[in-house]
């Protein structure tokens, strides 16, 4: 299996400035096809820089990022069009177009990339997408201010599926939301991700998403990536950062209910 087969995603001594000061300074980091790999940090450590670098949203001041097997940092944004269709963003907040339907919103990558699709064809797949996110078939007529705040993240992620894509990218997709609506959005991110052959790029703070769905976990601290690693992993390092987040009262609370929801389904089996 070649290396963009193995490792979708491979990023070298990043380093993204705004100014004088360094958000990334020769970050590092390799994900793994087929995982769910979360991203976490403190505020202001560049998470969502870092997954705007991987989509040519933010050009990096140094370093190289493949994605793919396509050095995205060596060309030109405008000429990376082979790759930009084959991974799907969720924005945080959804990030739709207002003045445009669910099904619209869906069609806009459609549109772009696939401009030859006729119409009935490309409204069937975004109608497809919109059933896959979870919403009912009604949802396609609404505008987003019709929506709620859950439905809006899974109108954001039929449209980040409309192209069939090999990445998904999420940022914070369940904040904002009630802790049953966080849950839902996680096991249909889980499923989606088995179903589809995803890789999935999850940043967020929900420590509740980090212990259920994600292989591993990619800690973004001192302008680096710090550590990568599944969740006990990573409490071995002894990094303080780390055992706060992870040790703290809500850390505990969700690995309590990890180990509950574990013995729950070892009880059903």
């Amino acid at each position: 299996m070649s290396e963009a087969n193995e490792h979708p995603i491979v990023i070298e001594g990043l380093v993204n400035k705004f100014g004088d000061f360094a958000v990334h300074d020769g970050l590092n980091l390799t994900v793994n096809r087929g995982e769910i790999i979360g991203v976490v940090g403190g505020s202001g450590t560049g998470k969502s820089v870092l997954m705007r670098s991987i989509i040519g949203l933010q050009y990096p001041d140094a370093g190289r990022i493949e994605v793919l097997g396509k050095a995205i940092t060596d060309i030109d944004p405008d000429e990376n069009i082979g790759v930009r269709c084959r991974w799907g963003v969720l924005f945080q907040g959804g990030a739709l177009f207002s003045t445009l339907t669910v099904g619209e919103n869906v069609e806009v990558p459609l549109k772009q990339f696939y401009p030859e699709i006729s119409d009935t064809l490309r409204k069937e797949i975004a109608r497809y997408k919109v059933l896959l996110s979870g919403l009912p078939e009604e949802a396609i007529a609404k505008y987003p201010s019709e929506l709620s705040g859950g439905m809006k993240k899974r109108a954001g992620l039929a449209r980040a599926l409309a192209l069939d894509p090999e990445l998904l990218f999420l940022d914070e997709p369940t904040a904002g939301l009630d802790p049953i609506g966080a849950a839902k959005f996680d096991r249909q991110t889980r499923e989606l991700k088995e179903t589809l052959g995803l890789t999935v790029f999850l940043i967020t703070h929900d420590l509740d998403s980090l212990y259920e769905i994600c292989d591993r976990v990619a800690v973004l601290a001192d302008k680096q990536v710090i550590a990568v690693g599944t969740i006990p992993e990573l409490m071995e390092i002894g990094h303080p950062w780390i055992d706060e987040y992870f040790g703290g009262p809500r850390g505990r609370g969700a690995l309590s209910a990890h180990n509950r929801g574990e013995q729950a389904q070892t009880g059903q089996a």
